[in-house]
């Protein structure tokens, strides 16, 4: 599709494939969670070609997820999106500035700086896990040293920019996107440890978000999220189906959305500082003069749906 469409078709064409390469990660993101093969060792090798040509090391993003599900909305112990802590906003004008374009116009690419941070330190595993990271990671760098100047050799370095870079940019919009509408809402809280509890986290602080029926076919019902997280063995063809049994029982507890830019706008401009009683406060709200870039997406962003 990329090779075939015109420049001015080329947009559309990098966020089909950008989608569809969301949905390799989807069926690796399956293997991880053992619910895509009998076979153990057959889901560690499809979860980790699923996720070479996203330059993703499987095996530290499972370590890494599987202490998503353990502490879902948990302060301090969810490694996925969190509010930002008050301390840490206050640190200093620099950070600060980062952390209100991180959350705010960047923020549905901040998966690369997740990506950055948390896959690729030894440090941040436990001495049992870091030969299967290290086999994961040199999965990752013989991909890059091979597939890498291959394209690069056929293309040149305008071929890479437009073959690999900007799918892969497309793949980190909908892996932000998705994280944070999974758990993310201004009625949503996070708890401390001592008040968490593990259902509530799970059937109520999760979010099922609808999204149009091409990007659910692409990436697997991923965003059939509810189920998942009740039982991340339930393998994704059978999501929705076990959806539908959970609106039966439980319906009254479950948050239910529907994908648009009035969605985004609320999440991109007023989940930002974590507040136990508000469970957020916008940056604008305390920062005024340095909220220019969350005034300029209120300003933009549509507040129909």
């Amino acid at each position: 599709m990329i090779s075939k469409a015109p420049w001015y078709l080329l947009p559309l064409a990098w966020a089909w494939t950008g989608t569809a390469v969301t949905g390799f990660f989807v069926i690796g993101h399956d293997c991880a969670h053992k619910s895509f093969s009998k076979n153990k060792l057959l889901e560690d090798i499809v979860g980790t070609l699923a996720f070479l040509p996203l330059i993703y090391p499987y095996e530290p993003w499972r370590f890494k997820h599987d202490k998503h599900h353990a502490k879902t909305n948990m302060l301090h112990g969810d490694t996925a999106w969190h509010p930002v802590w008050k301390e840490e906003f206050d640190t200093s004008p620099f950070l600060r500035k980062a952390i209100i374009y991180g959350y705010g116009p960047f923020r549905p690419w901040m998966s690369i700086a997740h990506w950055l941070i948390w896959h690729f330190d030894l440090s941040k595993f436990r001495p049992n896990e870091v030969k299967r990271v290290k086999i994961s990671l040199a999965c990752v760098f013989a991909f890059m040293a091979i597939g890498w100047p291959l394209i690069i050799l056929k293309t040149g370095i305008a071929g890479w920019i437009k073959y690999w870079l900007m799918p892969w940019l497309g793949y980190h919009f909908w892996m932000s996107t998705f994280t944070m509408v999974h758990h993310t809402a201004p009625h949503i809280p996070f708890k401390s440890p001592n008040e968490w509890n593990a259902a509530q986290a799970q059937l109520n602080g999760t979010v099922h978000c609808d999204y149009p029926k091409w990007i659910e076919i692409l990436c697997h019902n991923i965003n059939v999220h509810i189920p998942h997280h009740i039982s991340p063995r339930i393998p994704s063809y059978n999501l929705k189906a076990a959806h539908k049994s959970i609106q039966q029982n439980w319906g009254k507890y479950l948050n239910e959305a529907s994908w648009n830019w009035r969605l985004m706008k609320t999440i991109m401009t007023v989940c930002h500082i974590y507040d136990k009683e508000q469970n957020y406060v916008a940056f604008d709200q305390l920062a005024p003069k340095d909220s220019q870039p969350i005034t300029f997406l209120k300003s933009v962003m549509p507040d129909h749906a």
